[in-house]
């Protein structure tokens, strides 16, 4: 016996829906057909409904209830039965609707009980809950049961109809279930408006939607605004908090897609990309108000192009095509602005600082589950958030030791792994890092190899593409133009002020909101192969560097930074919007790989190019005096039980190593667990060979 169940007359919309399915959907079923009860929903295109009968898609939009329940109620009717011999009942779903650019934070009252969609990225996802669709009741004194649909302003009823006793239970065993989960989603990072908070908002997936999304996810949703009293308030149930009650939703791509386009913008673009001085036009237009660092701006633009996307192995391994770029310098000399400039430029960016970041903060974390109620949900940090896009991570220095472990997998294979509180998963964090440091010395030391100078252990170094060192070198000239620069800078920005205008673009420059376009466009368009004389240009670099450390037994280059010369070259054929990576995009590339190269994997010592010094954090001159200190204590200790430090530092002049190096290379291989001090002034082997 059915209770408490309102009917409403839907036959003008059945029959409606009726007739839009045998005519012009009748393909669509049978695919749903032939894959149920795996496949539960038939999922309609809005636009197609509205080509088929305006005033039925109208009321979609106005009346979502009662329109869902006509067209499952339409399919129905049709008898039609599945392979298995059961009643064909699908979900009725709608997606396509027009969406016009809506943001969370605009979603208020208007659409209560509407349908509607929008755009948003999923930060959290809750556990799966059961919810009861039909609830059986039994009355405990006459013993009479009631099956009650449950709707969504049910209310359990307090007695039995038959003999009107409070005696009513639930029997579970005889009620129909679906399972729910809630999602929590925020604003696109590429549409919130600069300085404002990104909005949330949580949907409720129902049956086949459930576990269709991963925190991390661009989704497109088509749902219905719901309210409900919120508890948490304390204030009378006149407040009610909101929530999207999911009628369809659809997984987007990772990059700059919602960046909009028009055409306008795509005629504007393509007549950019003619001029002949574009590349340098662009590099330009990076940080304008920052004076010199040409370098560093053209590795800048050439990191928010990216290498070709989408590219992989024969055994179907991805390519990476993201490129890391790691500012590290005398501090007050602009690293910051450039950080701030880049996520600015970027369609799609996160800038975060390292003394407030945490690794979960950065990756992912598993949290107690709130949305739910109980257990454990998955919350995904900064850099999947930001997955196809840029991440800018300021004082990268000052991210701790274990946090910064995370950024491995994150920088090769731009995937996060967690396993955490029982849960195990990956999420893509396909994201470019722009990363800035300072020396833990305060100040750079001419006379010391980069690496030594900084708080990052060298496996995480050897990760970024290129490596900028910015210092502060005192020169009459550059001080002269760079005060001129900034004071001329300052002098503008006040005029500007008096005369009411905010701001003003530069003629020879690209304004920022075109620049983000253009590279928007190359990113979503365009995608560069090598050419055969790329290839050579390339090839060449690499093996004239690799026969330079032949003879001198330093590893200059290694095919991790050959790849990253193919993903440079790449990005610089991007930036003319050309399908060809031609020659003078690989001699580009190569410039800026050996100006790097001369500038921090240079041994101090031999001045010779050492790729090592990035890689293992020493250079090969500094390891062969590390042996040969070690082969030192080694022919000592076979005549005294303890060696005399003095002994080996006596010893070691003989092969040109000073006393301070020496006492420098003891404290590294007590670290290392070679040797121990066992009393001052000596010390002794861990192990005898």
């Amino acid at each position: 016996m059915l209770y408490g169940y309102a009917m409403i007359d839907l036959t003008v919309e059945k029959e409606a829906f009726e007739q839009f399915f045998t005519e012009i959907y009748s393909k669509h079923i049978a695919s749903v057909i032939k894959h149920y009860p795996k496949q539960r929903s038939v999922v309609v295109d809005f636009k197609a409904l509205e080509k088929f009968d305006v005033d039925l898609a109208k009321m979609v939009i106005e009346r979502p209830d009662e329109m869902i329940k006509a067209g499952e109620e339409a399919i129905e009717s049709l008898g039609i039965t599945t392979p298995s011999g059961e009643t064909f009942k699908p979900h009725v779903r709608f997606t396509n609707l027009p969406e016009e650019g809506l943001l969370i934070e605009q979603i208020g009252s208007q659409f209560l009980n509407r349908m509607f969609a929008f755009k948003g990225l999923v930060t959290r996802r809750g556990d799966i809950m059961h919810k009861a669709k039909l609830l059986t009741l039994k009355c405990r004194a006459c013993g009479e049961e009631f099956k009650v649909p449950v709707t969504r302003d049910f209310s359990l009823p307090s007695k039995c109809p038959i003999c009107k006793k409070g005696t009513l239970k639930e029997v579970f065993e005889e009620s129909k279930f679906v399972d729910i989960q809630m999602v929590e989603v925020q604003d696109l990072l590429e549409r919130v408006r600069a300085g404002a908070p990104s909005a949330k908002i949580i949907l409720i997936l129902e049956d086949d939607l459930v576990n269709s999304v991963v925190p991390g996810d661009n989704v497109e949703v088509t749902g219905i605004l719901r309210i409900n009293v919120d508890k948490r308030k304390k204030r009378s149930e006149t407040v009610f908090s909101k929530y999207v009650d999911v009628v369809h939703i659809k997984r987007l791509k990772r990059d700059f897609e919602e960046v909009e386009i028009t055409r306008e913008d795509e005629r504007e673009i393509l007549e950019l990309a003619k001029r002949p001085d574009i590349e340098d036009l662009i590099v330009k237009s990076i940080a304008p108000d920052i004076w010199g660092y040409e370098e560093i701006k053209r590795a800048i633009a050439l990191q928010l192009f990216g290498g070709t996307k989408g590219k992989k192995t024969s055994t179907g391994q991805p390519i990476r095509d993201d490129i890391h770029i790691l500012l590290i310098g005398d501090p007050g000399i602009a690293k910051t602005r450039f950080l701030l400039h880049a996520a600015t430029i970027a369609p799609k960016s996160i800038y975060v600082g390292g003394k407030t970041v945490s690794g979960v903060g950065l990756t992912a974390s598993a949290e107690k589950d709130e949305l739910s109620g109980g257990g454990w949900t998955l919350k995904a940090g900064a850099l999947v958030l930001a997955s196809g896009g840029i991440a800018a991570i300021d004082e990268f220095d000052k991210i701790n030791e274990e946090d910064r472990a995370a950024l491995h997998e994150v920088m090769e294979s731009g995937t996060v792994s967690i396993a955490k509180a029982g849960i195990v998963a990956r999420f893509k964090a396909k994201t470019s890092i722009i990363a800035a440091a300072n020396p833990k010395f305060g100040r750079f030391q001419q006379n010391r190899n980069l690496v030594e100078q900084f708080n990052i252990p060298p496996s995480l170094f050897s990760r970024f593409d290129l490596i900028f060192p910015i210092m502060d070198v005192l020169n009459v000239k550059k001080d002269e133009d760079l005060a001129t620069h900034i004071l001329k800078m300052h002098k503008e920005a006040g005029e500007r002020i008096k005369q009411g205008r905010i701001e003003e673009i530069e003629e020879d420059i690209i304004p920022p909101e075109l620049l983000r376009k253009y590279i928007a466009y190359a990113r979503k368009n365009i995608h560069p192969i090598l050419s055969d004389e790329a290839i050579d240009a390339i090839k060449e670099y690499y093996m004239s560097l690799r026969r330079i450390g032949e003879s001198t037994g330093a590893v200059p280059i290694t095919p991790r930074y050959l790849e990253g010369l193919v993903r440079l070259a790449e990005a610089n054929a991007k930036m003319r919007l050309s399908d060809v990576v031609e020659r003078r995009d690989a001699l580009v590339a190569i410039n800026l790989m050996d100006y790097v190269m001369k500038e921090i994997m240079t041994d101090q010592e031999t001045g010779k190019i050492d790729v090592d010094i990035i890689t293992t954090g020493k250079p090969q001159s500094e390891r062969e005096k590390a042996i040969t200190v070690l082969d030192i204590i080694r022919e000592l200790s076979k005549q005294y039980d303890e060696v005399e430090i003095d002994a080996i530092i006596q010893e070691a002049a003989s092969y040109n190593i000073d006393a301070s190096k020496v006492r420098r290379i003891l404290e590294e291989l007590k670290r290392s667990g070679d040797i121990y001090f066992p009393r001052h002034g000596y010390i002794k082997l861990t192990s005898v060979d």
